[in-house]
């Protein structure tokens, strides 16, 4: 993928958290960015960084966002083409298609990951883990493992009306 693909129209969210480290000279504040770069258009990459400040954590884990960008499978009515669920880490995620209308339905970070890839209508549900990284990565991984159903024809070596029957 061409980081200037995305890059001519993204849109970020990002979250950043406080942390530290014990030295011999006391506590060493840094603060850690994870960022959800898409394009709302069916491409979307996580990334994180850490830094002294906060713009430049931004900015490393947006860098390092748009290195990891995967493309979302979806149908015509922006949903996703079947069930999947990822792990990473503690966290599972589990994704289902939802008929046109019903919105995005997940919570935190699977909902940003979804909204930022331009998913329209889906369930998606966090189990195991509220650690939004692993979350987001969880959800990266469970839209990786997701087929076209032309892909899965093809392989198959049969015309797309035959895998409806």
């Amino acid at each position: 993928m061409e980081d200037d693909d995305v890059i001519a129209e993204a849109y970020e969210s990002f979250m950043v958290r406080r942390v530290t480290k014990v030295v011999k000279g006391g506590k060493q504040l840094h603060f850690r960015a994870v960022v959800v770069v898409g394009d709302k258009k069916g491409n979307v990459g996580v990334g994180v960084g850490k830094a002294k400040e906060v713009v430049t954590a931004v900015q490393k884990s947006a860098t390092n966002a748009r290195r990891n960008i995967v493309t979302v499978p979806m149908t015509k009515y922006l949903t996703f083409p079947h069930r999947s669920d990822g792990d990473y880490g503690a966290a599972k995620v589990m994704l289902r298609p939802a008929s046109p209308g019903t919105g995005v339905i997940a919570g935190g970070a699977v909902r940003i990951v979804l909204e930022m890839a331009g998913v329209e209508n889906a369930l998606g549900k966090q189990l195991g883990s509220n650690n939004a990284l692993n979350n987001a990565r969880a959800t990266v991984v469970a839209v990786q493992q997701m087929r076209q159903f032309s892909e899965v024809a093809r392989e198959r070596g049969i015309p797309m009306e035959e895998l409806w029957k």
